[in-house]
């Protein structure tokens, strides 16, 4: 690799000084401050690796482009295992129309993209914690839907690990909140009285709460842990071996909430993954929309969507993305378009797509197909993929209240459906911080 990344170390975005190794930032989540962590150095990895992707497994692409990222923390066998047991699923690019495919992202346990990245951090830690200086650890995490099922079945059962979930009272789909309520063991829900950037908020307010500290030891499973994002890069070398025989220019559409999953991919892109241009799919929370077109970056309240999962007012990758482009606008702007739709778009499009190409997609990877098309009518001369992160049967209610069709429903949903939800009500911090503290 031209250089030794045995120990990489991971600075934080508001202290370039303050340095830790990889253990100490997925264990810490977030850094000082409420700050988040990012690789001191991008590896560039050898373009002979790009050029041999469709020789290589899986398991073999995802060992090659983490490795760096975790140097010699975790030994070559004990990642192997990680991994295996992380990507033991598929991720097809479904053809849909002649310039346009899907990347499927919605075929591991929970059905929803978020599966790798729970995965792969749930064996990261688990690894930590078992050689034994760690004590037990409590994983905090705050969801607007997806994130909380992922992490809950990806931690499920592992060994001196407690996790407690957030999600907004009313504001996740049914099948979403039954797979983070009712696995039990290890894993606690709290449902809040109020919307997601309340859950991350109070999230972000026990990590920094010394109080909390001195009795847990807590760490985070949102994006903002760097064993959470930095897996999702995954997904562009495993559609990259799919596509490679094509000639065109390479566009990916990424339905944006956090902005992790897009960060990960320009992240491969800047390791060296031959991808053009990406574009970042909002619903109605489309700050980042706003910024490219303004040059202003202004949160603000998130509103509730169909697409639930990107229902967020302050996506907390995007400074992530900043410093991937070292904070100027320009060079970011020529990699990345941004477009924003309303619910009454991403069901116009669910419907079309549904009775042109006879293809099902879930409101999230609607509002994708929305923004890729928007792009590629400016630019006919690329490929585009958009990103189906979730399983339509997530969003049943909305789903097939738009296509007049029953959508089949898994085994695996079947199952969870028959479940007793198990929640606590929360209204406040005070109330999370005195369950944290029992």
């Amino acid at each position: 690799m031209g250089k030794n990344y045995t120990q990489m170390k991971y600075i934080s975005l508001n202290d370039k000084n303050h340095k830790v190794s990889f253990e100490d930032a997925v264990v810490r989540g977030l850094a000082p401050g409420k700050a988040l962590y990012f690789p001191e150095e991008i590896p560039n990895l050898p373009k002979g690796f790009f050029q041999n992707l469709n020789k290589h497994s899986k398991e073999e692409i995802a060992l090659e482009a983490i490795k760096p990222f975790v140097g010699d923390e975790i030994n070559k066998n004990g990642l192997q295992r990680i991994l295996k047991k992380t990507l033991d699923f598929e991720f097809p690019v479904v053809p849909i129309s002649e310039n346009t495919g899907t990347l499927e992202l919605f075929h591991g346990p929970t059905l929803a993209f978020k599966d790798v990245g729970a995965g792969f951090m749930a064996g990261c830690l688990g690894h930590f914690v078992k050689k034994g200086n760690l004590g037990k650890i409590t994983v905090l995490v705050a969801t607007s839907g997806d994130t909380g099922g992922a992490v809950a079945k990806g931690f499920l059962g592992v060994e001196g690990i407690d996790v407690v979930i957030l999600y907004p009272k009313g504001k996740v789909s049914e099948i979403q909140e039954k797979q983070l309520t009712t696995l039990g063991q290890n894993i606690t829900a709290l449902e809040v009285n109020g919307n997601f950037d309340d859950c991350q908020d109070m999230v972000k307010k026990a990590f920094s709460d010394s109080e909390i500290g001195e009795k847990r030891q807590l760490t985070s499973a949102n994006s903002i842990n760097v064993a959470r994002w930095l897996p999702q890069m995954f997904y562009y070398f495993f559609a990259y071996k799919q596509l490679a025989e094509k000639e065109q220019k390479l566009v990916f559409s990424v339905p944006s909430g956090n902005f992790g999953n897009i960060c990960a991919g320009m992240l491969a892109k800047k390791m060296g993954l031959p991808i053009d241009h990406f574009i970042a799919s909002n619903n109605e929370n489309n700050v980042v929309t706003r910024y490219l077109k303004s040059q202003k970056y202004l949160s603000k309240p998130s509103v509730q969507t169909i697409s639930n999962a990107m229902d967020v007012g302050n996506p907390s990758n995007f400074v992530r993305i900043l410093e991937l482009f070292n904070n100027e606008f320009k060079p970011l702007s020529n990699q990345l378009s941004s477009y924003s739709y309303s619910d009454e778009e991403t069901r116009k499009a669910i419907k079309k797509v549904k009775e042109k190409y006879d293809y099902v997609m879930d409101p999230h990877g609607a509002v994708g197909y929305l923004g890729l098309q928007e792009f590629l009518a400016e630019n006919p001369d690329y490929y585009g993929i958009f990103l189906e992160t979730a399983h339509p049967v997530k969003f049943l209610e909305t789903v097939e209240k738009v296509i007049s069709e029953k959508v089949e429903i898994p085994v695996s949903i079947k199952e969870v459906m028959n479940k007793e939800k198990k929640s606590i009500e929360i209204s406040d911090y005070a109330e999370l911080k005195e369950f944290l503290m029992q």
